[in-house]
């Protein structure tokens, strides 16, 4: 890994790092603003996926739920990139090696992956997921899925704190 360490190395001197570094409120406020994202996207992808589960709100539709919880998903990524960019820029080496910090990755992009797949088909056809027993089967391991991964994506983010980089 000399060419990532390097990296890290590199990006650890810039001078944008070293303001991370030395000003002692931006980490703490950029990891509370991304625990706060979190707060929100679980919150948004709990209530669309209780919903599809059928725990909760099924006196609405699945595409009003989506509608109602969805923009507040897409609106928190962006901060969570945001934040989870200034995090890394302060500390690369503590992420950039971390095995837990690529686990994270990797979830991440697949649990965005399931939320948009579960999401489209709703854009073209409000009641796809209702119209067959089996596709309410689908749509219910989907969300079940989906909520084990984002749930796993948190443990993993807090996890970059606790295992050792390689």
């Amino acid at each position: 890994m000399p060419s990532l360490t390097n990296f890290c190395t590199w990006l650890g001197d810039t001078p944008v790092s070293h303001l991370f570094q030395e000003v002692l409120w931006i980490v703490p406020a950029a990891q509370s603003i991304h625990i706060l994202a979190i707060a929100i996207a679980m919150s948004a992808l709990l209530m669309i996926h209780l919903r599809s589960i059928g725990v909760l709100a099924r006196d609405q539709t699945r595409v009003d739920i989506a509608d109602r919880f969805l923009p507040a998903l897409w609106l928190a990524l962006p901060v969570l990139l945001a934040t989870g960019a200034v995090l890394i820029i302060a500390e690369p080496a503590r992420s950039l090696r971390n095995p837990a910090f690529y686990w994270k990755m990797g979830l991440l992009l697949t649990g965005i992956v399931i939320t948009l797949a579960y999401a489209r088909p709703l854009r073209r056809d409000p009641s796809w997921w209702d119209d067959l027993a089996r596709r309410r089967q689908l749509s219910t391991g989907i969300a079940i899925a989906s909520l084990i991964i984002w749930v796993a994506i948190v443990f993993c983010g807090r996890w970059i704190a606790y295992v050792e980089p390689f």
